[in-house]
């Protein structure tokens, strides 16, 4: 897509859900969609491929919730991928802090390359799992904002994430639309971890028939340290 017409439809789906982009931001937008193309045919990154979709199903998706980061919250994205929603949150939240986590090594690589040619500051991208990298010194409930667009389960997910969690912050988990079985399978996780729902908001994509729900959990309690446990245990005997 030619590059003024990439910025118009970005710019026209990013009102749509009332954000306003300076040029500066679509311009990192296009330098990374073109970075994801490129990248995607020497690793897989995504199957969405045309620049349309990657708008809507990537970038606008992404930045839906970055009405719930206010300045200076520093932003954890776990299992944040190719970057999603890390990357387009950073874009558009320049003063925040942000660490980007993903176990798989060359993801992290292609990240490293889009900060560092999008000239991003105050962000990491952290090869690891979680419960690898809460160990070190730190990072145990020292983030204001934890985000996953991971697709575990939420009593999973919720594992990994409130661990990570300040007192009074909050997890901001992007499901899918239909999610009451999984908040029923949750509810006892969200006590155990410490934390409590706070509101389930219902995002709809623009001129799409695309929605979510993003569930905000706030933290009210520390988490006990054996939380995260030991790699694969929390998917295969989820708090239940």
């Amino acid at each position: 897509m030619e590059k003024q017409l990439f910025k118009e439809e970005l710019e026209k789906k990013a009102r749509q859900i009332e954000i306003t982009l300076n040029e500066n931001q679509k311009d990192d937008f296009y330098k990374y969609m073109e970075l994801l193309l490129e990248w995607n045919e020497k690793i897989n990154l995504t199957a969405i491929t045309d620049p349309k979709e990657i708008i809507l199903k990537h970038f606008i998706d992404s930045i839906t919730i970055s009405k719930y980061i206010e300045k200076k919250d520093k932003v954890l994205d776990i299992g944040t991928g190719a970057g999603f929603p890390g990357i387009p949150l950073k874009i558009i939240n320049k003063e925040n802090e942000f660490t980007l986590l993903d176990s798989l090594n060359k993801r992290i690589t292609f990240l490293n390359d889009v900060i560092q040619k999008l000239n991003l500051e105050k962000i990491c991208a952290i090869h690891g799992r979680a419960e690898e990298f809460i160990k070190k010194s730190g990072e145990r409930e020292s983030y204001n904002i934890v985000t996953s667009r991971a697709v575990a389960k939420l009593n999973v997910l919720l594992e990994y994430m409130l661990p990570f969690t300040k007192i009074g912050g909050r997890c901001i988990c992007m499901k899918s639309f239909e999610i009451e079985e999984e908040l029923k399978e949750a509810k006892k996780a969200i006590e155990i971890l410490g934390g409590e729902i706070e509101k389930i908001d219902i995002i709809a994509l623009p001129e799409s028939e695309i929605k979510r729900k993003i569930v905000v959990i706030k933290k009210v309690k520390n988490t006990l340290d054996k939380y995260p446990r030991k790699a694969g245990t929390p998917e295969k005997e989820p708090i239940i």
